[in-house]
Formats: structure tokens, sequence, C-alpha cells
């Protein structure tokens, strides 16, 4: 039997792909950690939502693409080329046709900012595109160390779109009025 236990995270580093010892404060793992904590919201959302929801599908191909992000963050040597999946390569794409096409069924569009809340699915969706902005905060720091794919940055630029989104068209299905913060018009003087 394999042991999870590594024995080998004692004094702070750990290991990335190809066997290189990082702190575990480094960029990269600072990175992953954000990509970790949101796919496992998005773990947490898909339970809540039963395995017969509509959103079930496409979020468990999003938490396949977020493992195989980790996966390119964790490389040791960025020289070496890969191939992204076709989901990651065209990911901020698909993201977008299913944001039109939630944003075409909610029944008000949104000039304000909005407070995070309404019920508990839109909550949930909230707190993954918070974790997803601070992924891609992170992953602009590993960027600035070392060039990344473009479709990755992209993926998780629109991936926080999609959230938003999604808490929105969950408190339109289900007559949750949103409460508005602000509107995003500044007036004139």
């Amino acid at each position: 039997m394999r042991k999870i236990y590594t024995r080998k995270g004692d004094r702070g580093q750990t290991g990335l792909s190809g066997g290189i010892r990082v702190s575990k404060d480094s960029v990269k793992i600072e990175c992953n950690g954000s990509i970790d904590e949101a796919n496992s919201t998005i773990g947490l959302l898909r339970v809540k939502l039963g395995s017969g929801h509509e959103w079930q599908a496409q979020l468990h191909q999003i938490q396949k693409d977020l493992m195989e992000i980790m996966g390119f963050i964790a490389r040791a040597d960025y020289s070496i080329e890969i191939n992204p999946s076709e989901e990651v390569k065209f990911g901020a794409n698909s993201q977008e046709a299913w944001m039109n096409e939630l944003e075409m069924k909610i029944k008000s569009p949104s000039d304000f900012f909005l407070l995070p809340g309404g019920n508990e699915v839109s909550a949930l969706c909230h707190i993954a595109r918070t974790q997803i902005r601070r992924a891609e905060r992170r992953l602009v720091s590993v960027i600035n160390e070392e060039p990344i794919e473009e479709c990755i940055t992209s993926y998780i630029n629109r991936l926080s779109d999609l959230f938003f989104i999604l808490s929105r068209s969950e408190m339109d299905r289900n007559n949750v009025n949103e409460e508005i913060w602000r509107s995003f018009r500044k007036k004139a003087k």
C-alpha cells in the first residue's frame, strides 16, 4: 500500500514534477494552492447541486481541467514543450459560450456591483469566483518568473467570470433578488 505522507516536506519544502524541491511558499505552490482551493469549492458546489443538475457535466470538466493546469504549473522546467488538452486549449471559448447561454436566460441584466450571497449555491459560486481570482493573481507571479501557455491564463481569467454568471443564474432561477451595492456607471456631475 502506498502511503500519502512522504516525510520530505517537514522542512518547508515540497517537490515539483521532475523531482526539483522548492519552498512551500514558492509562487508555483501558492498558485496551485489557490487553484486547488477553488477546485475543492467546485466539488462542494457539485455535491450541493446533486448528481442530476444540468451544470454537473461542465463543472466536472472544469475540475479535470484545473487538475491538468496544476500539473502544468508544477513543471520544474517550462522549456519542455507540452500539449494542453483540447478542453484547456479551448476552455475559455467553451466558458464564454456557456456564459452567453446562461445570460440569455437571466431575466434582468445587471448594471450594478452585487453583494455575494442570495442562497447557498450562489454563495458557493462567489467563493469559487474569489478563489479563482486569487489563483489568477498568483498565476501572474508565476508568469513574472517563467513563461506559461497563454491558454492557461485565458482559461483562469474566463473561469472567474463564469462563476459570477453562475451565481446570477442561480439567483434568477430561484427568484431570489440580487442585493445591489452600487451602479457600475458613475453619475455625471
